[in-house]
């Protein structure tokens, strides 16, 4: 997801993409522990969606 979507989504549907991301993070890195994936940074792409996600719900608890 690029930041500009993330801005536009409500607080719930934060936590709901963040709490996906985080799964979807995790299976890939057991997937990737069992046999190697074909495309390995799709990891990498995933867990920095994941810190934009919690970026973006840190950054408006502060307002």
């Amino acid at each position: 997801m690029k930041n500009k979507e993330i801005k536009e989504l409500s607080a719930e549907e934060l936590h709901e993409k963040l709490a996906e991301y985080r799964k979807q993070h995790a299976d890939l890195k057991m997937a990737h522990a069992v046999t190697p994936l074909e495309n390995p940074l799709q990891i990498r792409k995933v867990r920095k969606t994941v810190a934009r996600l919690a970026t973006e719900i840190t950054n408006r608890e502060n307002q």
